[in-house]
């Protein structure tokens, strides 16, 4: 392809614009996935449904149309990390930002019932867990006993974020813990999952699936 894919440190007023700077597209990270989406002219049906978008390509008028490519990145990426993951297992979401809205959007049309978010802010994660019949609010020592599937989409974790560890021995034994963190890829959390003897995801997947997801849309 003749192009070039950089990274751009904008803040979200910035967003508007982008359709001005003759972009082909672009991808959205933290902490612009909901702002990017109020940016958008056309938004596509599911990242209306998530409530937020991680790809945005630019038409020829200059109009912004809104994607979202992390649900199903999630789930091609979980599939492939965790062949015997069942849905018939609670989820415990960590987060209410546009990683969760997405994944909790993709749990529930994978078919998990018992959708538990975790999050620091009450209303936050109450708006998360109204994306789907399956989700409810939980603390963090409810939502994990019985649990198949625990997903981190904090930036706990995340370079130069405080590290995040879990007691796992309460979930499923055979439970997968997916960690939405891709730098660094082993996180502490990772770590600790492995020494619970818990099948462990990193980020990477994730991220390439929703790349190539968004690289088909431009």
């Amino acid at each position: 392809l003749n192009a070039a894919y950089l990274a751009l440190d904008v803040t979200a007023q910035a967003l508007p614009a982008l359709g001005a700077l003759g972009l082909a597209g672009a991808n959205v990270t933290i902490p612009h996935k909901e702002a990017a989406l109020a940016a958008a002219q056309t938004i596509d049906p599911l990242a209306a449904r998530i409530g937020a978008t991680n790809t945005l390509k630019i038409e020829d008028n200059r109009a912004i149309c809104a994607w979202n490519t992390d649900a199903p990145g999630f789930l091609a990426a979980l599939r492939a990390g965790a062949p015997d993951w069942r849905t018939d297992r609670p989820a415990v979401v960590l987060g209410a930002g546009g990683a969760a809205r997405a994944i909790v959007v993709a749990l529930c049309d994978a078919g998990v019932s018992d959708i538990r978010i975790v999050n620091r802010t009450r209303d936050r994660a109450e708006a998360v867990a109204a994306l789907s019949p399956a989700g409810r609010v939980c603390a963090l020592e409810e939502a994990l006993p019985g649990a198949g599937l625990i997903v981190n989409c904090t930036a706990q974790g995340l370079k130069g974020e405080n590290p995040l560890t879990l007691d796992l021995m309460q979930t499923d034994p055979n439970s997968v813990l997916f960690d939405t963190v891709y730098a660094p890829l082993d996180t502490a959390l990772l770590a600790s999952a492995r020494a619970q003897r818990r099948t462990a995801v990193d980020g990477l997947g994730m991220l390439v699936w929703q790349a190539a997801l968004a690289f088909e849309i431009w």
